[in-house]
């Protein structure tokens, strides 16, 4: 603050902004390494809001007016849940859909397969374009990419006039094959535009020319849905931080991990569904690897939902068959979970008598029924008060005191009256059942994917997360859990870490043994081209661009693929063999075995183009020794779930804990935007980061010893 007075211009910082379904998060770092956590009300109907008054808040903490603030910003990164909520709710555009005659189902036929083979009630989601806005147009072109029907352009004007009296907003154009030849689409959308001008256009050939009928219609639909949506909020966003003079770069983060600028993302706009979570696994691997770890599993637990994904090799795994509200998103994606378990979820008894949580969720309004603002239903957040995890005059650092008595009359009014139970028994329930949920979910993005949970340390964020932590790793039997000081704005702290991100795939059928050559290196070289062009148009200077390369590669005659990393002397010489013994390797632990003796065919080639960010330092610390008495500030009543009674357990002042510092389970860290609730079977160890360490008591000095090893400030990260 002492710089900021009469410095106007001087200092610059970068902004991280993550808006979620009750808080909008923001870490605000400054050139010297402080870091600054903020959070504020999230504002649904329209995000903008939320952002700019948390900008207000932040202004005002540093001493400054607004227009001087935010004139001082160099980089805003923002992950944004516009797109998210479109289609979560299906209010997105009235959008239609041009394709090949004869096609017009596909939408709704999906993959044709039953998706829950055991389940009889199953029925697939309504598409987001109803059959009389999917309108078919005679053309034809195969696999090879040869035109067999030209394409009936009378038709396409047909389908404008029958959009425009429709009042379309949005139009996805899908035709057969039309990744090996984009013509017919690319005439189609000429029409359209001179037809249909202000239309939202998204032809599959330029969003994702790829083998697979079903899986472009899908995402191109889902695309232009959001299309309009997200075009019109940011064009609005950009115009409110114009008027608050920003002249910083305001960068969007996508669903593959990394960020780009609103032009780019206005284009592809479903690359943003899992916008907000994706900086999840960015902020893990930094975190993690402040400890000398390669490997992580990042655990969000927000006031609605929870996200789980793994990283391996400092990676985050990606898939391309992602999923949003059960539709397909066929783009490459970050391989997150996401279920309804976080501090609003709201618990219920069936009619079975059962006690349940989520994945309803009270949300930012009316929050939980100890925020006071109208809540009626339990929440997890409630149950966490009553079992003395929350303090209620410290929420949000005392600017927010929580109803306890409120809080025990809808937890003894809908849980422990209808299930015979007191009060205390009902909210230990609802804790226990919510664990029991997100570690289900960490079991998805791990044992099904042939990780053993056990051999990742857990890091954990949001700001309900730290909470639930040590109870979701004993489930788990994972030893080590780490709980970023920034943990209640982790996917914030993500989004300044992450890089420029943009993916191409090209689809190159041919049986592995036989792959051409020249066309394979042709392929590859043909997308790197494009990502440079892409980079370079974002300012990015040569020397900061990489390339990723990947392979889609099955054995002769199954469905799916598995994605094969490629190296770039591999992608060079076309070493097949190389790519073929990867691709047994990563089959058996997907699945449990390979077959060795099976041939294999290549079905896609893909790219992902990075440009490298400056990142932000954070500032480390010094080491202060294991005494972490300094930091105590009381003692409380608390509730430890494996002895199923309440004990006064040690509080401390996380703010006060440094680098080292010690603290014997069980206890409570509090911070001002979150709870660490510290187990009986764990211990605490603070690391240079200003980290929170928990450790299985049982492994204390192989972890101790690490952490005070992987603490050194001479070490890198």
């Amino acid at each position: 603050n002492h710089r900021a007075e009469g410095a106007v211009g001087e200092m610059r910082w970068r902004l991280g902004v993550d808006v979620g379904g009750t808080f909008t998060d923001f870490l605000l770092a400054d050139e010297d390494g402080n870091a600054q956590i903020h959070k504020t009300s999230s504002t649904p109907q329209d995000p903008s809001i939320g952002l700019m008054n948390g900008l207000a808040e932040l202004a005002d903490l540093k001493g400054l007016g607004l227009l001087d603030f935010v004139s001082q910003i160099e980089l805003i990164v923002h992950g944004t849940t516009v797109a998210t909520n479109a289609v979560l709710t299906e209010t997105g555009a009235t959008t239609g859909l041009l394709t090949t005659e004869g096609f017009r189902d596909a939408l709704e036929m999906r993959r044709g397969i039953r998706e829950e083979l055991y389940n009889n009630k199953y029925t697939a989601p309504r598409p987001l374009v109803p059959r009389r806005l999917r309108l078919p147009v005679r053309e034809r072109i195969d696999y090879a990419g040869q035109a067999v029907v030209p394409l009936h352009k009378d038709s396409v004007y047909e389908a404008a006039r029958a959009f425009r009296k429709q009042g379309v907003q949005a139009v996805a154009i899908c035709f057969m094959h039309a990744y090996a030849n984009s013509e017919h689409e690319q005439v189609a959308a000429e029409i359209l535009t001179q037809e249909m001008p202000g239309a939202y256009l998204s032809p599959s050939s330029q969003l994702l020319p790829q083998v697979r009928f079903y899986d472009r219609v899908s995402t191109a639909v889902l695309n232009s849905y959001v299309g309009p949506i997200l075009s019109s909020y940011l064009a609005s966003l950009t115009e409110k931080l114009a008027g608050a003079q920003f002249r910083g770069v305001l960068l969007v983060m996508q669903s593959n991990g990394g960020v780009t600028s609103p032009g780019v993302v206005a284009k592809s706009p479903v690359n943003t569904l899992l916008s907000g979570p994706a900086a999840g696994p960015i902020a893990g691997v930094f975190y993690s690897s402040a400890q000398g770890y390669d490997d992580c599993i990042t655990a969000d637990m927000g006031g609605t939902s929870f996200d789980a994904a793994l990283v391996k090799n400092r990676a985050p795994l990606v898939v391309t068959d992602g999923q949003i509200n059960r539709r397909l998103i066929a783009l490459p994606t970050l391989a997150i979970h996401t279920i309804g378990a976080g501090g609003g979820s709201i618990g219920w008894v069936d009619d079975g008598g059962l006690l349940r949580m989520g994945p309803r969720s009270a949300g930012a309004s009316p929050g939980p029924v100890c925020y006071g603002r109208g809540g009626e239903l339990p929440t997890c957040t409630d149950a966490d008060l009553l079992l003395g995890y929350l303090n209620k005059d410290y929420f949000l650092g005392g600017r927010m005191r929580l109803d306890y008595d409120r809080a025990a009359r809808a937890i003894e009014e809908h849980i422990a009256r209808p299930l015979g139970l007191d009060v205390v028994e009902a909210a230990a329930g609802m804790y226990r059942l919510i664990n029991v949920n997100m570690a289900s979910g960490i079991r998805e993005v791990s044992v099904k994917r042939g990780f053993d949970p056990r051999d990742f340390p857990l890091v954990v964020a949001g700001g309900a997360g730290p909470i639930h932590a040590a109870m979701i790793a004993s489930e788990l039997e994972m030893p080590l859990i780490i709980v970023p000081r920034e943990s209640s704005i982790f996917c914030a702290a993500g989004m300044l870490l992450s890089d420029l991100k943009h993916d191409f795939v090209r689809t190159y059928h041919s049986a592995l043994d036989e792959v051409d050559a020249d066309r394979f290196r042709e392929l590859f070289d043909e997308m790197a081209e494009e990502g440079e062009r892409t980079l370079r148009a974002e300012k990015v200077p040569s020397e900061r661009v990489s390339f990723q390369r990947s392979c889609d590669v099955r054995y002769v005659g199954q469905y799916h693929e598995v994605n094969v990393p490629v190296e770039g002397h591999e992608a060079r010489q076309a070493d097949t063999a190389s790519i073929l013994r990867r691709f047994h390797a990563a089959h058996d632990r997907l699945y449990g075995y390979s077959l060795p003796d099976t041939p294999a065919e290549l079905v896609n080639l893909r790219l992902s183009a990075l440009g490298r960010t400056q990142k932000p330092r954070f500032r480390e610390q010094g080491y202060c020794g294991e005494d972490s008495s300094g930091a105590l500030k009381g003692r409380r009543m608390v509730y430890l779930p494996s002895a199923k009674r309440f004990a006064e357990v040690d509080v401390y002042d996380g703010e006060r804990l440094g680098h080292g510092n010690r603290i014997v389970g069980p206890a409570i860290v509090e911070q001002l935007t979150t709870t660490v609730f510290v187990s009986p079977e764990y211990n605490v160890m603070c690391d240079r980061l200003g980290s929170y360490t928990l450790y299985l008591k049982a492994k204390a000095a192989e972890y101790e010893t690490r952490i005070k090893e992987a603490t050194n400030p001479g070490r890198r990260l």
